[in-house]
């Protein structure tokens, strides 16, 4: 298999990029995926891209992975709360209707859940997805998993690039990301360097290959 190309996380280069695939397939929506192992960067990337489209004029959204986390009360019931983040604990035939409904492109507005961090719950409802939207950017962990119903998530996506960077840069901001939302530094490092922050992010490196272009943070 060839290894995807790689760019730096330049985000006007990355958005000449996209406009440049739109122009090409004449399309009225590009549907990006971002993905990458927690601490990434992939929403800071998101946001960058968000920002550099919107100085060109062009309408995009970022529509997170995250919002179809299972509550916490479910994760719970399922005895999953120590895993949370892993594939399972979401609710991913939910994300995948959802990008139907956006590839579908005829509904003047839909919305989509966020991820709170502060409470650790989905929201519901809290994006709304015009169909003004040229672009749709969509992150998260596992668009590129082979196993289903991963592999329709990807078929929606119109592009998937692999947001890469070092395990120590990834890990640093996975402990100071923890710390900030109130676990103490001991739990925050286990987290990230042997809980289940670790385990998804190996199951997530192995799809690296998968990407259609590599962008390094």
């Amino acid at each position: 298999m060839t290894s995807p190309p790689t760019l730096p996380a330049d985000p006007a280069q990355l958005a000449s990029l996209l406009r440049r695939q739109i122009r090409a397939t004449g399309a009225d929506r590009l549907i990006l995926g971002l993905v990458g192992g927690p601490g990434a960067g992939k929403s800071t990337l998101a946001s960058a891209l968000v920002t550099e489209l919107a100085r060109e004029g062009e309408n995009a959204v970022v529509v997170p992975m995250d919002g179809f986390h299972l509550a916490q009360a479910v994760l719970a019931e399922l005895g999953l709360t120590e895993v949370k983040g892993a594939p399972a604990t979401f609710d991913a035939e939910g994300y995948l209707a959802l990008l139907r409904r956006l590839r579908d492109h005829s509904e003047a507005t839909v919305y989509a859940p966020t991820f709170t961090r502060s409470i650790e719950e989905p929201i519901a409802g809290a994006i709304a997805i015009e169909r003004s939207a040229r672009y749709v950017i969509t992150e998260g962990n596992y668009l590129l998993l082979a196993d289903e119903p991963w592999p329709q998530v990807r078929a929606l996506l119109d592009a998937a690039w692999f947001v890469d960077v070092s395990d120590d840069i990834r890990v640093n901001r996975l402990v100071r990301r923890h710390i900030q939302f109130g676990r103490s530094p001991v739990d925050s490092l286990r987290r990230a360097t042997s809980g289940s922050d670790a385990d998804n992010a190996q199951l997530i490196a192995a799809t690296r290959e998968r990407a259609d272009l590599i962008v390094l943070t």
